[in-house]
């Protein structure tokens, strides 16, 4: 009588369900460990919330390699400022535009780690120039002549 063959037990990854990408620039996580911030997926990237504000995007991607880094949620308004803190940040090539209200600490500056840390920084102190409240999506619902029931 033969025997069947013993079954392998499944990989690990098999029975967690689908892998976990690795947090790029994983540092800026701990940085911010004590405000509790929230993580979203975003863009193939990993969106930073701290309370109803989006602060950071963390950006490691093998597509468009020059915009990788710490993408920082700030307006046009807040960039003069900023650069004296930051010279080596920019506007965000793969958007398309020449100047948009994100700015990017690139990955490949020798400073990459220390700028990161810095704008952490003024996370912590509430620096009113990093930051941004997302707008609401419209939904079928909410959007105007949608159909709203009450409730």
């Amino acid at each position: 009588m033969s025997r069947k063959p013993a079954r392998k037990p499944f990989d690990d990854e098999i029975m967690c369900g689908k892998k976990r990408k690795q947090v790029p620039h994983e540092f800026v996580l701990d940085a911010l460990a004590e405000l509790s911030p929230v993580t979203r997926s975003m863009f193939g990237c990993l969106a930073i919330y701290v309370e109803e504000k989006i602060v950071l995007i963390l950006r490691e991607r093998q597509r468009s390699r020059a915009d990788n880094g710490v993408w920082i949620a700030t307006t046009v308004q807040h960039h003069e400022t900023l650069r004296l803190e930051f010279p080596r940040m920019r506007s965000i090539q793969v958007l398309g535009k020449a100047t948009t209200g994100w700015q990017v600490l690139p990955a490949d500056a020798p400073d990459f780690e220390e700028a990161a840390l810095h704008a952490c920084e003024l996370i912590l102190a509430g620096d009113l120039r990093i930051g941004k409240i997302p707008k609401r999506r419209m939904t079928a619902r909410s959007a105007p002549g949608g159909t709203k029931r009450s409730g």
